[in-house]
């Protein structure tokens, strides 16, 4: 393989694309005035690496995260497990030892880039101040910090679910630098029924006392009723209908009792206890203001926005090879949106089934029932 010519530029390169697997780096990208207005002096991504970059950098692999999610997606050489364990990492169906997989924690989030708990240059949260952040902000600085280390171009852009979404941003916004994209659980456009739920939960989170426009930084409490409201109506969202029966069913929850209580309070059925500490497991790590800005990015999210029609966005991707993934069970994001996607390409591809029973979550549970595809269509030799 050719080597890389030393440069100020590629010694800076190296140094952010080095280092241990799996943990989490910071750097800045600058200065960015964002789609809908709004300004910030500098934003600074967080993100993570596994594997090393070849010296043509032919091998970079860029992997999108959902709403709550970061760029933990494998454990490499930290302590904890990632969100896509088993299907990134040594020998995975996206290999760590022979692509160089970059992961980045998207603008407006709480885990380590610029969001609205970040300080201004005056020191104080941003809070409600913070802008108006859409999925074509996230990808176009995020191509910044590809720019930064040493990647022209990725082999392989792949998301699913919001990670989804920005994944297919980015290859309409940045055609010639991505080889192949693979859009998982996913769509080209929110719909009237995504964002009608995501309405749901902003608001849930607004209209908590503890909210204060945003402005909670520093106060003795949070808002994290809304936030946790805002949880249980998105997971019951990411699951199946049929998997929540044949877990729960009617079920009361172990000593508790759901009925007939006239002192004290009410017990709960069993799906109501996973509801609740579904709850409580995003209220203890997740920022209700990142909550609010990343759903809201999401129910912009348009590909077509800023292109004469979505057909005409989705020609930019002529030499990119597209692969569609949707999950069977999915009521959040409809397998005909997938399909619908995947009709409206310039060169119309098939739609790949991820067969789960537990709905939408399913790109992350069962993603490697792409393997075999994706090993033939992205990863083959």
């Amino acid at each position: 393989m050719p080597s890389i010519v030393t440069t100020e530029d590629t010694l800076r390169a190296e140094e952010l694309a080095g280092g241990q697997d799996g943990i989490l780096r910071r750097s800045s990208v600058g200065e960015y005035h964002f789609e809908f207005g709004g300004y910030l002096p500098d934003v600074v991504l967080a993100y993570e690496t596994w594997g090393k970059l070849a010296a043509d950098g032919s091998n970079a692999v860029l992997v999108m995260h959902a709403l709550t999610g970061d760029a933990h997606v494998a454990q490499g050489d930290s302590h904890s497990a990632g969100w896509w364990e088993g299907f990134v990492g040594p020998g995975a169906t996206v290999d760590t030892n022979e692509y160089f997989v970059v992961s980045i924690n998207m603008v407006g989030g709480c885990n380590g880039s610029t969001g609205p708990s970040s300080l201004d240059e005056q020191d104080l949260p941003y809070g409600s101040r913070f802008p108006f952040v859409t999925i074509k902000d996230s990808v176009r600085l995020e191509a910044r910090l590809a720019k930064q280390l040493g990647i022209e171009s990725w082999h392989a852009v792949i998301g699913g679910s919001m990670g989804g979404a920005r994944a297919l941003e980015y290859a309409v916004e940045f055609p010639e630098q991505v080889k192949n994209l693979v859009v998982m659980a996913s769509s080209a456009q929110a719909t009237a029924e995504q964002i009608a739920f995501a309405q749901v939960q902003t608001q849930s989170i607004r209209l908590d006392p503890h909210f204060c426009n945003g402005d909670y930084y520093g106060n003795d409490a949070r808002p994290d009723a809304g936030l946790g409201l805002a949880r249980r109506l998105a997971h019951i969202t990411y699951r199946s209908e049929a998997e929540l029966e044949t877990r729960f069913s009617r079920n009361p929850q172990d000593g508790e009792k759901p009925t007939g209580q006239l002192d004290g309070p009410r017990g709960r059925y069993q799906v109501e206890s996973y509801l609740d500490h579904q709850a409580s497991k995003l209220v203890n790590r997740f920022d209700a203001n990142s909550y609010l800005v990343l759903t809201e990015a999401l129910m912009s999210h348009d590909v077509a926005r800023g292109h004469e029609s979505l057909e005409a966005a989705l020609a930019r991707l002529e030499k990119v090879n597209v692969v569609v993934a949707a999950v069977t069970t999915d009521r959040l994001y409809f397998p005909e949106q997938s399909v619908k996607l995947a009709s409206s390409l310039a060169k119309p591809k098939p739609v790949h089934y991820i067969d789960s029973p537990i709905g939408h979550d399913g790109f992350l549970t069962d993603a490697t029932q792409l393997d075999g595809v994706l090993r033939t269509l992205v990863f083959g030799d």
